[in-house]
């Protein structure tokens, strides 16, 4: 066998038959002796099996990139590549300037994520692989998109994992500390520099949409962040109350408000889980509630703890909806699975003693498409819930 092609274990070729791209340490059974970067690879028969980023320092040493053998990566395979998963958002154009382009795993693209701010890119490299061939990566984005800058969010604590740096710089023209998003006609700042993912959390935008068009009343946004929901809410609720624990992100959600002419927000600097608590003690009552909390289990060995946390919340979120009300509650713990967040609701509702009716069950949206055979690419779910008391 070539020194540059990668030998994998009959597991890892059975492992790539079934769908998924990676390929662990243990399923490696013959390295390449080739730094990071595309490799050919071949299963212990010496059958080709395609190409897949190596990544050498890795657990996970190889993602299956492209079935061809005979293929060439090159600057010709990243342009069709990056093409085909940009014109799969070609229909976002006419309600957003904001979207993911690349979804890493989920458009045969392993450990790439590209999101567009207006005229800006946000990437990140997240695997040696691609670090190793950057250039062509960045060149072909922006004869693709024209973007006027390309900023690389490779702050996150996977690139420890592949032996390379965390930082974030501009890899391409400039890109402003923040840039004006407009979301079916709400717009909000995003912050590429320094904001959560990569600026802003795209991933709940059509989620966002559907619950606006429940809105009225006295409306509730916990763990608000900069008021996504809470801005949508406003546009048919006569009153929102948007909650978070950061009095830096409750500033941004106000400035977002003024942006959008809004002066029927209320901000509340709290902890979401006390927050929750005392209105109920009060006595207070919703008519829409948002419940969207950052991922509570961050690896396996927190799920027990993040089930409880999602329980609490959601029973006490249900126990301030008024009579009709609506209340959408998401979970992006990919750890914790649909099945698990279904259970967790139900027990929530069994306890509130109220007759919640599951009016929808949703997912990731277009730009973040989640692949059957890969779960990885899957971690949003969300459920609009009815309070059936008349």
């Amino acid at each position: 066998m070539s020194s540059s092609v990668a030998v994998v274990s009959s597991r890892g070729a059975k492992r790539l038959a079934s769908g998924h791209p990676w390929i662990f340490r243990s399923d490696l059974a013959e390295a390449p002796g080739v730094p990071a970067g595309p490799v050919r690879i071949a299963d212990p028969r010496g059958q080709p099996l395609g190409w897949a980023w190596w990544s050498p320092t890795s657990e996970i040493v190889l993602r299956r990139v492209e079935r061809r053998s005979d293929a060439v990566i090159d600057r010709a395979w990243w342009r069709a590549a990056l093409a085909h998963a940009i014109a799969r958002r070609a229909s976002l154009a006419s309600v957003t300037n904001a979207c993911r382009l690349v979804h890493g795993e989920g458009d045969g693209l392993p450990a790439l994520v590209v999101d567009r701010y207006d005229r800006w890119l946000v990437v990140q490299l997240l695997s040696a692989a691609l670090e190793a061939q950057r250039a062509v990566i960045v060149d072909v984005l922006q004869e693709l998109t024209g973007a006027a800058g390309i900023l690389a969010r490779n702050d996150a604590p996977v690139r420890a994992r592949e032996g390379l740096p965390k930082s974030v710089e501009v890899l391409a023209g400039g890109v402003p500390e923040e840039v004006e998003v407009d979301e079916h006609g709400v717009t909000y700042l995003a912050a590429p520099w320094t904001g959560q993912k990569t600026g802003a959390f795209l991933d709940q935008r059509e989620n966002r949409v559907m619950l606006r068009t429940h809105a009225r009343g006295r409306a509730l946004d916990v763990f608000s962040y900069h008021g996504s929901f809470a801005l949508h809410l406003a546009r048919g609720a006569e009153s929102v109350v948007a909650v978070d624990a950061s009095a830096s992100a409750l500033e941004r959600a106000r400035a977002n408000a003024a942006r959008n002419r809004i002066d029927t927000l209320t901000c509340v600097e709290a902890d979401a889980f006390d927050y929750l608590r005392d209105a109920a003690a009060r006595g207070e009552r919703f008519d829409v509630i948002a419940l969207d909390p950052p991922a509570l289990a961050k690896n396996r060995g927190s799920i027990a703890g993040a089930l409880r946390g999602y329980k609490e919340l959601n029973l006490r979120a249900m126990r301030l909806l008024a009579p009709g009300g609506m209340l959408f509650t998401a979970s992006c713990s990919y750890h914790v699975t649909k099945p698990m967040f279904l259970d967790v609701v139900h027990d929530a509702a069994a306890d509130s003693q109220r007759p919640m009716i599951l009016r929808a069950l949703t997912g990731q949206p277009l730009d973040h498409p989640e692949l059957l055979t890969i779960p990885e690419t899957g971690y949003l779910k969300g459920l609009l819930l009815e309070n059936g008391e008349a």
